[in-house]
């Protein structure tokens, strides 16, 4: 698959995909969202990838929304290749049901925040900033908000959308929106102990806590037994279990 904004790789476990328009600091278009819901489908769907790295070329990880594109269409490049529909960046990113790692080198603006506040883990530069500045243009970060939510407390994700100011790595670490900080090593430790569990297990993992939300309180704890007894039969469960008294590795199937 060709595409116009974003780059694909795949090396063994690890699924990459990289920002790819520099020239307009990674802003989003309609049509590079469709492109991204189209690579991170696939990414979801292949057994071999068990991690989902999100990188960008350039000075600046994400600027948020094209503008420009989203009002006028003839500002964007339409992919022929893929079914171009209308959705938030932020459904394309929640997606996933394995761990996805946020490689933020640049800084992140407005709508960028979709990306970074639904991957699983975010190592950020120490010099990069994060800004919300839709306030200071008489919009709001609806979307972002929703994301935000996830990360951090209520009144902490209003602060921020709200405020409009500018806040550092070190800032978004203390909080919780950014999880570690990039330095040397630091990507490829985090990866590769990712890519070594049970990856049928982390999926499910996944789906039970989105399924949480629609199930009441009172039936959570009978809900998940039940999802764990399912796994228990897996062969992933079983061999795990053989290789944690047998004293090696396990080797997982994904089934």
């Amino acid at each position: 698959m060709t595409y116009n904004f974003i780059r694909i790789r795949k090396e063994g476990y690890v699924f990459t995909l990289t920002l790819a328009r520099p020239e307009k600091r990674n802003a989003f278009t309609p049509t590079m969202v469709n492109e991204m819901d189209h690579a991170l489908k696939a990414a979801n769907e292949d057994k071999e990838v068990r991690v989902v790295v999100v990188e960008a070329e350039g000075p600046v990880f994400c600027a948020g929304m094209d503008l420009k594109a989203f009002t006028d269409p003839a500002a964007d490049r339409l992919n022929p290749a893929i079914e171009n529909r209308d959705f938030s960046l932020g459904e394309v990113m929640a997606q996933l049901n394995k761990p996805s790692v946020a490689l933020v080198e640049g800084n992140v603006v407005a709508g960028g925040f979709l990306i970074v506040a639904e991957c699983t883990f975010v190592l950020a530069r120490p010099e990069v900033a994060f800004s919300l500045p839709e306030v200071k243009i008489g919009i709001f970060p609806f979307q972002v908000l929703a994301s935000l939510l996830k990360v951090v407390p209520e009144k902490k994700a209003l602060q921020l959308c709200i405020s409009g100011e500018p806040f550092s790595a070190l800032q978004a670490l203390e909080w919780g929106l950014v999880d570690g900080l990039l330095e040397e090593g630091a990507a490829e430790r985090l990866i590769r102990r990712l890519t070594e569990n049970a990856p049928l297990a982390v999926t499910r993992g996944f789906e039970a806590l989105k399924a949480l939300g629609e199930v009441k309180p009172a039936e959570r704890f009978s809900y998940l037994k039940a999802v764990l007894d399912q796994l228990r039969g897996s062969r992933d469960a079983q061999e795990g279990i053989r290789a944690l008294f047998e004293k090696r590795k396990p080797e997982w199937e994904n089934r």
